[in-house]
């Protein structure tokens, strides 16, 4: 029962750390005489004739504010899940300007507690959130699985894997500056404990679309390890982006950003259906390996760290490490592509190079 007590005291203190809600809410939403649903601030365009707002309820009882910005060009749909400090007020303009630029239609909501939504915020909560946004693109908009990006951007991971491992015929997946874990921001944990929040390191390993990681190497708020932790784990990883000197709440204005998104969405938007099931059938005819074999290939691929994240050179440097290789934090495997940061110690960005 001690036990008991103290995880649900850490993983309170966890949530604590997790959601800070601006305050007050930077706009207002109104109901207008014709029944629909407007957000007056300074910062959006009342004009804008392609968004429509909505109130939706959530399983939990909630009642969440959600924008939606409709492209004509758009084949496809991005569903937005934001940071911890910030709501739709601030984050209208960058909606139009991924809006414009990617061009997709795009869905962006405030979590329970956040904006004009009710209630306070939770991990469960934000899952019933993005449940209900999910919803309400198939039944008002015809959105399809099929034709659904999900964006998570740093807390904003956590909803958007836990839909992502439910949906099998996702088109992709996009993180951005994402986490492994809760406690995992906090302090270096190589298991799963139980109360911890947002165990993105075990619900990445279910989704099965294309998974695009961007994360900043100079992120003092979720270390860069996590978005590589992240990627090494995606079932079909797409080629990530580190962004050299990228923080926390930056990376947007770096020009790789937008490029590597749009190359990103490109990509998704050639896929079809008949694509991803012909990778699905070559994958099935590869040719199985035998568990006993001993080949030195095999032996050399072999990491022995036993840190939560597939790297021989663990930042920082595992505990427990044995791999006779390892030499962290300057890796001696000749094939390493190091990057000098203090904040990386140089770890090696390849997989499995000892």
């Amino acid at each position: 029962m001690v036990l008991g007590r103290n995880g649900c005291l850490i993983s309170n203190l966890a949530a604590k750390l997790t959601f800070f809600p601006p305050r007050p809410s930077t706009y207002q939403l109104k109901k207008e005489e014709n029944g629909k649903f407007v957000l007056v601030s300074s910062s959006i365009n009342q004009e804008d004739s392609s968004m429509d707002v909505r109130q939706l309820k959530t399983k939990r009882g909630k009642k969440i504010v959600a924008m939606y910005l409709r492209n004509p060009y758009a084949r496809l749909t991005l569903l937005y899940s934001h940071g911890n400090a910030a709501d739709l007020g601030q984050l209208y303009d960058l909606f139009v300007q991924l809006k414009l630029n990617l061009r997709v239609n795009l869905m962006g909501y405030d979590y329970s507690g956040y904006g004009a939504s009710t209630g306070k915020p939770s991990e469960h909560d934000t899952y019933a959130d993005i449940e209900a946004v999910y919803e309400c693109l198939q039944t008002e908009y015809g959105v399809s699985q099929e034709d659904l990006i999900l964006y998570g951007q740093s807390v904003g991971s956590g909803p958007t894997l836990h839909l992502a491992a439910k949906l099998p015929r996702l088109r992709g997946v996009v993180l951005h500056s994402a986490i492994l874990s809760g406690l995992r921001v906090l302090c270096q944990l190589k298991v799963t404990l139980c109360f911890d929040i947002y165990k993105n390191i075990n619900k990445i390993k279910k989704v099965k679309c294309p998974v695009l990681v961007i994360h900043g190497t100079e992120d003092d708020v979720v270390n860069w390890f996590h978005g590589n932790g992240l990627w090494q784990l995606s079932r079909e990883p797409y080629e990530p982006l580190w962004i050299k000197g990228g923080g926390h709440c930056n990376l947007e204005l770096y020009p790789d950003y937008i490029r590597h998104l749009y190359g990103f969405i490109q990509e998704m938007e050639k896929m079809t259906t008949e694509t991803r099931l012909k990778k699905i059938r070559q994958t099935l005819r590869l040719p199985k390996t035998n568990p006993n074999s001993s080949s030195k290939a095999a032996a050399t691929n072999k990491c022995y760290c036993s840190c939560s994240i597939r790297c021989c050179c663990c930042w920082p440097k595992c505990l427990s490490c044995s791999c006779p290789s390892c030499s962290c934090p300057d890796c001696s495997c000749p094939d390493c592509s190091c990057l000098s940061c203090s904040r990386i110690r140089k770890c090696c960005f390849q997989l499995f190079c000892c």
